[in-house]
């Protein structure tokens, strides 16, 4: 094999990394946990310093109800804690994508964060997201819907590689990320189930 035809295959191989992170789904273990009602996540330290956090939650609400949910901008304050607020710059998720703007505001581990995150949306089943300018180095991740139970429930599946551009341990960044997922989904799951009972 010639070098230009090595580095052409490393070079498609490092590109199919962050797709192929992506790749999980709850093996039965995980699964068992959410029996509890609770939403479970891992954050495993990757590749260029990068932390990939995997996350899940059962929510007895249909596929498009928390689709509905998990799209609307005006509700992710009620979703993200930290979140300040929620525009979109451009695009229209009706027609399959848009660019949003997110601030989130600061606490003694991680600072304020300008974030500008373009999504592309297969309605009702997934949203894959990536960085598209702001204060993060790395950002690129998956939200899916997999429906359950003839319809009448959801398991949402969060994926994200990323990473933050603060001066902070590693480690540290990983434990505020995996104490924060299960809070974010079960608001999730919360707005959700209000809104099956509005009807």
């Amino acid at each position: 094999m010639s070098f230009k035809a090595l580095a052409a295959s490393l070079a498609v191989c490092v590109m199919a990394l962050p797709r192929l992170a992506l790749a999980w789904d709850p093996d039965g273990a995980t699964v068992q946990k959410l029996r509890s009602g609770d939403a479970w996540a891992e954050v495993l330290p990757d590749t260029q310093g990068a932390a990939l956090i995997h996350s899940v939650v059962d929510i007895q609400a249909p596929p498009r109800v928390v689709w509905n949910v998990l799209t609307d901008c005006h509700l992710a304050m009620k979703m993200i804690g930290n979140l300040e607020r929620c525009v979109v710059l451009k695009g229209d998720m009706r027609q399959g994508w848009d660019i949003r703007e997110q601030d989130t505001k600061g606490n003694f581990i991680l600072p304020e964060i300008h974030n500008v995150v373009h999504s592309d949306y297969t309605p009702y089943s997934l949203v894959h997201f990536r960085l598209a300018g702001g204060d993060l180095k790395i950002e690129e991740g998956d939200w899916r819907l997999v429906s359950l139970g003839g319809g009448t429930w959801t398991r949402v599946i969060y994926i994200n590689r990323v990473k933050t551009n603060i001066m902070a341990p590693e480690f540290l960044v990983r434990a505020g990320l995996k104490a924060s997922m299960p809070k974010v989904l079960m608001n999730l799951k919360r707005e959700s189930l209000a809104a099956v009972r509005r009807g």
